[in-house]
């Protein structure tokens, strides 16, 4: 019984912060994000302003919900990378299949949610600072990959060199976003991109982290 309340509890956390989450970004659409007031996201969630802050530490952080996925992927496409499979080829895999779904994390958004983010000075430097987090996260993997000590400057640089890659195509997503490209010519045309931006970073990295090959019984 303890485990079910506990369980129901859960749940009804999550969708309070969903609520104010899914309020508070329509607030930011139609008004700004510097222009719309904790108060007011309070008063559309119906919930006490305290609960917003209970929440959400950070008022973009309700904007960004996406953040935690975002910041982890590249580690976790690297930890999961198939037998054989080096980082790059783990990290270009999970690129594809996020194009494919058309994915948030590569930045698939919509064009009101990206227009918000590129006129919010605020949001645009969460972003930055989220793109920083995700190559710090990637960069603790690769070493974990790698096995390399803690003065090998080896994992941060390859995870620069990767982390500068998604940068640049998630960059590309939002400004063909903006310009009024659709969601399918948007992915036509950044899975050209990422195979050129890949291959560039073939001949450095192509074997690099190479996970081993599966032993045979």
């Amino acid at each position: 019984m303890g485990a079910e309340t506990t369980g129901l509890r859960e749940a009804k956390k999550q969708e309070t912060r969903q609520l104010i989450s899914d309020h508070a970004t329509r607030l930011f659409m139609a008004r700004g994000f510097e222009d719309t007031t904790i108060a007011e996201i309070a008063a559309a969630a119906r919930v006490a302003k305290k609960t917003v802050t209970n929440y959400f530490a950070r008022k973009e952080d309700m904007a960004l919900d996406h953040q935690d996925a975002f910041v982890t992927a590249p580690a976790r496409a690297v930890a999961d990378r198939r037998p054989g499979e080096s980082a790059l080829a783990a990290l270009r895999r999970a690129f594809d299949a996020d194009l494919e779904r058309r994915s948030p994390v590569a930045g698939f958004a919509g064009p009101r949610f990206t227009r918000m983010i590129a006129d919010s000075p605020t949001l645009t430097a969460r972003l930055r600072d989220l793109h920083d987090q995700r190559e710090d996260a990637l960069a603790r993997a690769l070493a974990e990959a790698t096995g390399a000590g803690p003065d090998d400057i080896t994992p941060a640089a390859v995870a620069a060199q990767l982390g500068a890659a998604h940068r640049l195509l998630f960059r590309r997503i939002q400004d063909l976003t903006l310009a009024g490209a659709t969601d399918d010519a948007i992915a036509r045309a950044v899975a050209e991109d990422a195979r050129r931006v890949f291959a560039l970073l073939e001949p450095a990295l192509g074997d690099y982290a190479t996970a081993p090959a599966s032993r045979r019984p």
